[in-house]
């Protein structure tokens, strides 16, 4: 959402918004001059006036006190796709989309097209890296959109360009089914002139049009990051793991698309230090550990990330893992104790429940992958801290000078992360 907003106020609309909590990103729109901010939700936060139009993210229910003042007022209350899809008018639009690898991906593309000169403006749901934000709506012609499944607000883009990384089943509320998302992804993928697909038959099959299928070539892990081969030249990349390779790899073929000459593209991305929360250096711990945060919230993505890690060659490798969603930890809690248990040693704490609520998936907890990860650790030690002052005592005893631990999980594990940093690297 506070992307939407910068967006807004660049094309000159009056900003105001609230959240239930202040974040880094709500503070960074205040600093800017963009938002009049409130923290909680109430009537009085919706300004006065004929002219006033209600945004809200699939988070914000209806019987939220700003949106039931706007339905008494008669004042348009929209979902936060309609926005996207008037800015995604407005400019040559780059959709990435997929399961995993968004958010990097669509970083990636940002670095790349700045460097070819393309000055181009995004709406990625993460930092984009080099002290650059999330958003921003630039003079230029293209725009990257990083574009959500999760509420089928991917729908509502108006694309040139969609870049497909992937498919999974992640989303457990928006789809019953695999098919059911296979079509929405098709659905997606129908509506772009072009398109740049992972080359994979199961996705393969989902576009019926021109495309570019990608796949990662030559790929060697090199220091911090690796090296890998792409139409003749060699990419350097300096955040580790082939996943982010493969990413680099799509990038590379939008931005192709988009008009990028190659030599710049490559430059741009060799630049590319990683995206927020996306194995992000925090620093070192009290004991001397190397501390990175990710966003890894699905099992595929854990293993991934803990793939990456491996490469970077630590003593020891300790994983903390906040589970995201009672619903997703029911369902995939035996997927989630095999990717887990990759790591040395496994520290889990409790749900972090977002839009959900505890009572209604009884006997669902942070333990319930416990047991899953033990069952696939061999012996290996899988500790179960529920809360922050819990995991943080654990890991200031445990962490030493060899370890390498990521703090991992879509909530708000990375206060965890931060708080154990005691050096920066």
């Amino acid at each position: 959402m506070s992307g939407y907003a910068r967006a807004a106020h660049a094309l000159g609309a009056s900003v105001s918004g609230s959240d239930r909590a202040s974040t880094p990103y709500l503070e960074q729109l205040r600093a800017e001059g963009v938002l009049d901010a409130h923290i909680g939700h109430a009537v009085q936060n919706v300004p006065a006036g004929a002219e006033v139009e209600l945004v809200h993210s699939s988070a914000i229910p209806a019987e939220n006190p700003e949106r039931r003042l706007a339905a008494e007022r008669g004042l348009p209350d929209r979902p936060r796709a309609e926005l996207l899809g008037e800015l995604s008018a407005m400019r040559r639009t780059i959709a990435v989309a997929g399961a995993h690898g968004k958010t990097s991906t669509s970083a990636m593309l940002v670095h790349v097209l700045a460097a070819a000169g393309l000055d181009p403006g995004w709406l990625v749901g993460s930092s984009v890296g080099r002290g650059m934000e999330n958003s921003h709506w630039s003079e230029g012609e293209w725009l990257i959109v990083e574009a959500d499944e999760s509420d089928r607000s991917m729908l509502s883009l108006q694309v040139e360009i969609a870049l497909l990384t992937n498919v999974e089943l992640d989303h457990h509320a928006t789809f019953a089914t695999l098919e059911q998302l296979r079509e929405a992804f098709r659905e997606f993928l129908a509506g772009a002139p072009q398109a740049v697909i992972w080359d994979r038959p199961e996705l393969r099959e989902l576009r019926q049009g021109p495309a570019v299928f990608y796949e990662l070539d030559g790929w060697r892990a090199s220091g911090q990051g690796s090296v890998f081969d792409w139409r003749g030249h060699e990419v350097s990349l300096s955040v580790p793991g082939a996943h982010n390779a493969l990413n680099a790899t799509g990038a590379l073929e939008a931005a192709r698309l988009a008009g990028a000459h190659a030599a710049p593209a490559i430059a741009g991305l060799a630049a590319f230090a990683g995206a927020g929360r996306r194995f992000q250096l925090l620093g070192r711990s009290g004991g001397g550990a190397l501390l990175y945060e990710d966003y890894a919230h699905h099992p595929t993505e854990i293993a991934a990330t803990l793939a990456a890690a491996r490469t970077l060659g630590p003593g020891r490798l300790v994983a903390v893992f906040q589970p995201h969603l009672y619903s997703r930890t029911e369902l995939l809690a035996e997927e989630f104790g095999a990717a887990l248990a990759r790591a040395d040693v496994v520290v889990v704490l409790d749900v972090y429940p977002a839009r959900e609520r505890a009572e209604d998936h009884p006997g669902v907890s942070g333990l319930t992958l416990v047991g899953a990860t033990k069952a696939h650790a061999d012996g290996r030690q899988v500790l179960w801290t529920p809360g922050f002052a819990q995991a943080r005592a654990a890991l200031e005893e445990l962490l030493g000078p060899e370890d390498l631990c990521v703090v991992m999980g879509a909530g708000d594990v990375d206060r965890l992360g931060r708080d154990l940093v005691c050096a920066v690297v």
